[in-house]
């Protein structure tokens, strides 16, 4: 729980750093991001210097995460991400001035809240495969959220930026389940290809969500991505478990520290700052 608490910690401020850096190339580009998903919005993102330090705080979080997904269930460890928002609002109220009213206040007390509970009643990682068909099926999700980031571009603006988010959200809970069943560095294992192409495609839609004027919504579906499916998978096919007794406490938990996450998902939203420095 240290390990993913440490990398929410690490997604949380990237998520400020990446916003900043998303705005500042969409302003550099040529307004081709307003179709949708925009892949050259990565190429003059990466310019940034704001989204290159957010990738390396990315990269150490991903460290982290593997270490936490190979002791703790999968649900505690969504749980502990999606609490990354309640780092992302902290830190905008630091370094980019952002205001957290008092409800917000109390929402980053919500998710603190859970995650306590959440590890307080979270038992062992599972040690199940799964369905052969598992890995997959991860691989045709993966292959699926692309497909959904194009058809984004079509979609009103509400719901173009749900469909993003979502689809950014199920591209890291495939990274999720994922780590889950990869063992060892093998080729012909297709989990090992769903986590390259679900990490992929949920950066690229991530980073066109947050170059948009709001993206609340679009972080709210991250949240949900991220964390409902992975943890359904864990306690049905991976052997995930609680603590003897205490379900109730973590899915109480996971509840509490989620609907935390979910009233602070503005803060996914990229900041108005002077980006010329």
């Amino acid at each position: 729980m240290i390990c993913a608490l440490g990398s929410a910690v690490c997604y949380g401020t990237a998520t400020v750093l990446q916003a900043v850096a998303a705005r500042a190339a969409s302003d550099s580009g040529s307004g081709s991001g307003d179709a949708g998903v925009d892949p050259a919005l990565l190429l003059r993102a990466v310019r940034q210097w704001r989204y290159v330090a957010g990738l390396g705080l990315d990269g150490l979080g991903f460290v982290l995460q593997i270490v936490a997904l190979r002791a703790v269930p999968i649900y505690a460890v969504g749980a502990a991400l999606a609490a990354s928002l309640a780092v992302t609002a902290v830190v905008a109220a630091r370094v980019l001035a952002a205001r957290l009213s008092g409800t917000e206040w109390a929402a980053v007390g919500v998710v603190c809240a859970g995650l306590a509970m959440l590890g307080l009643a979270s038992g062992k990682e599972g040690h199940e495969d799964g369905p052969a068909a598992l890995p997959w099926a991860l691989l045709a999700v993966a292959a699926a959220i692309l497909l959904a980031g194009a058809v984004a571009g079509r979609l009103p603006g509400r719901a173009r930026a749900l469909v993003l988010g979502l689809g950014a959200g199920c591209g890291f809970g495939v990274v999720e389940v994922a780590v889950r069943l990869i063992d060892s560095f093998d080729l012909a294992n297709p989990a090992l290809y769903a986590l390259l192409l679900g990490g992929g495609a949920a950066f690229l839609l991530l980073t066109s969500a947050l170059q948009r004027g709001s993206v609340t919504t679009a972080t709210a579906g991250m949240v949900l991505g991220e964390t409902i499916g992975p943890a359904l998978v864990g306690v049905g096919w991976l052997g995930d478990h609680t603590r003897s007794g205490l379900g109730w406490l973590a899915v109480a938990g996971f509840v509490v520290a989620v609907a935390g996450a979910l009233a602070l998902a503005r803060f996914g939203e990229a900041p108005q700052v002077n980006t010329a420095k």
